[in-house]
């Protein structure tokens, strides 16, 4: 048994996988377990994992057949977890030396603590620039969950185990359902805190979220999970308020995402996203949005007419478009 658990799901990134692992052989905490799950990879990953868990008895292994997504994957790390404190590591990330003793720590001092967030720095190709998160000693779970809702908070933490176990990874979707469970976390725990451990988040154009791809619709998908989770655990009205704005902005985001990249989708793909578009629009409580956002133009609802909606939507993007050309000009 060991203090920590790494969880780590890997899929293609054998470019990244040395910077990864080699951040937590660094670790001033050496007393951690590494649990790898490879989903599938076509490159080099599988090989890579097997190098560092044959020369360091923390690193543990696992090959799937078949390739199920990010949340699928760390489940099953989830299930072979034995550390008393729990988080995840994509393998395309890495850790400041310090993250896991002063995450641990934080949780070794105060028994009533159940999730320690990380400072989060976001890596870009030729920049890096700190999450703007606010300064807080602690929060309450229903503060935090709050905050999550418009990620006033990010989701990067350290939790006790017993919590995870209890709330696993969302894999309703292939992408994006996991911030669901960081949410669930936060709701359900007693108090969160944060430390100055860093976690470096890269920004690339080869992940999920960053590069073309009809995953990008899963978003919606996880959206209805989340509200789905909220109306379960009996949330206040006015965070249900909250959030049906963020999944109507998320919608909006979706369209003006399908504008921009629809001649790079297949016909199959397009079809798949308008019908995600129209299923999700259909389904928004519009008495739950702002007076002033559903009177706004590009936002008006329109129901029940989802041909005029869309008519709007191609009209507002169109003309914003031409106005950031003219203002370049």
């Amino acid at each position: 048994m060991s203090k920590v658990s790494v969880l780590i799901a890997a899929y293609n990134t054998e470019s990244y996988l040395h910077q990864c692992l080699g951040s937590l052989l660094r670790q001033t905490l050496v007393d951690f377990e590494a649990i790898c799950v490879d989903d599938a990879s076509t490159d080099g990953t599988p090989q890579l994992l097997d190098e560092y868990a044959l020369s360091d008895s923390r690193f543990h292994v696992i090959h799937l057949d078949e390739n199920g997504g990010q949340a699928k994957a760390r489940n099953i790390a989830l299930s072979l977890a034995s550390g008393d404190y729990v988080c995840m590591l994509d393998s395309d990330d890495w850790m400041s030396d310090d993250a896991l003793e002063l995450a641990a720590g934080m949780l070794d001092r105060h028994p009533d603590m159940d999730c320690v967030l990380f400072q989060v720095e976001e890596v870009y190709a030729d920049h890096r620039r700190r999450y703007p998160m606010p300064s807080f000693e602690h929060m309450s779970g229903q503060q935090a969950f709050e905050a999550s809702l418009t990620w006033d908070i990010h989701g990067l933490y350290m939790l006790r185990n017993a919590l995870h176990q209890q709330y696993p990874y969302d894999d309703s979707s292939r992408a994006y359902s996991d911030d669901n469970t960081t949410r669930i976390h936060y709701l359900r725990s007693r108090s969160v805190g944060q430390c100055g451990g860093i976690y470096y988040y890269r920004q690339h154009e080869g992940s999920v979220t960053h590069c073309v791809s009809v995953r990008h619709f899963d978003y919606l998908r996880a959206n209805e999970s989340m509200k789905r989770q909220m109306l379960s655990e009996k949330v206040e009205e006015r965070l249900l308020d909250v959030y049906e704005r963020e999944r109507w902005l998320n919608l909006i985001d979706c369209y003006l995402y399908y504008t921009l990249h629809r001649r790079e989708l297949s016909s199959a793909d397009c079809r798949y996203a308008l019908s995600e578009m129209r299923r999700v629009w259909g389904g928004i409580e519009v008495c739950r949005l702002p007076l002033g956002l559903r009177c706004k133009p590009g936002y008006i609802p329109l129901r029940p007419c989802w041909l005029l909606f869309r008519l709007q939507e191609e009209i507002y993007f169109a003309l914003r478009k031409i106005f950031r050309r003219n203002m370049r000009i």
